[in-house]
């Protein structure tokens, strides 16, 4: 029988060297800063490892060198729990270079490793509603109210809409070849990534940005034009669980989450 389980991604490497939040942690990369004693990187394939929704596990970064700061990263790379791959230049390439390694007919779960509040109840909750879609892709949101509520004052990107404001949950269901054909689109628009108002139009178009600047546009339409433009459907599954869109840019993050992995809940 055909192992139809996702192949989880987790993306871990460092955007720029002398990343703040790990200075902040005292290590090399950000991925091993320690939250409730575990290296965070850690904390993310634990949870994948623990969902049923998950078989294997492929780990793009931290850069081979990293690991000698790393020895239950390496202890776990080692036992070959888990694949590994070298981080590309840019977080796009190393997704586009990660899926690809991925048997063709395999849904794939993309993730990132300062995800560090994931647990295997979201994300078995996520790809189960991920594979009742008939879409390529699917994209994990959070509605920002409920954000603001479970977390007071912590400052997460929004994107608002006529029907809400949502939050990115850095989970990413790959489900058909058409879908794993989006992330070649994103290496393309991200070129523009200096250039927002380009970048959006690139994922929109421009009437669709009009749009979106009146406050006409609702979560749904805006997956319907980002469908048309990428060549591939696009859906959202709508998570309840505020902690799924924190996760640790900054050492803000990185003290939130601390007090909630410390917290009686953690």
């Amino acid at each position: 029988m055909t192992d139809r389980r996702f192949v989880a991604v987790v993306l871990a490497g460092d955007r720029r060297p002398g990343d703040p939040v790990a200075r902040a942690g005292g290590v090399s990369a950000k991925c091993l800063v320690r939250i409730g004693g575990r290296p965070m990187v850690l904390r993310v394939l634990d949870a994948l490892g623990s969902a049923g929704e998950i078989g294997a596990r492929v780990l793009c970064g931290p850069d081979r060198k990293v690991l000698d700061d790393a020895p239950e990263l390496a202890r776990c790379l080692a036992d070959q729990e888990v694949d590994w791959l070298p981080p590309q230049a840019t977080p796009t390439r190393s997704a586009a270079a990660a899926v690809a390694s991925v048997a063709s007919g395999s849904p794939v779960l993309l993730t990132t490793a300062d995800h560090a509040l994931l647990t295997a109840r979201l994300v078995d909750h996520f790809c189960a509603r991920a594979r009742a879609t008939a879409a390529d892709v699917v994209v994990g949101v959070a509605d920002h109210a409920e954000v603001l509520a479970a977390f007071p004052g912590t400052r997460r990107t929004v994107l608002r809409l006529r029907d809400g404001g949502y939050c990115g949950c850095n989970l990413f269901a790959f489900l058909t070849p058409a879908g794993r054909a989006a992330i070649d689109f994103w290496r393309r628009v991200e070129q523009e990534r200096k250039q927002p108002l380009r970048l959006a139009a690139g994922v929109l178009g421009w009437r669709g940005l009009a749009r979106f600047a009146l406050g006409r546009l609702t979560l749904d339409d805006a997956l319907s034009l980002a469908s048309r433009r990428v060549g591939a459907r696009i859906s959202a599954v709508r998570l309840p669980f505020p902690e799924a869109a924190v996760d640790v840019d900054t050492v803000e993050d990185l003290r939130l989450v601390t007090a909630v992995s410390d917290g009686p809940d953690g």
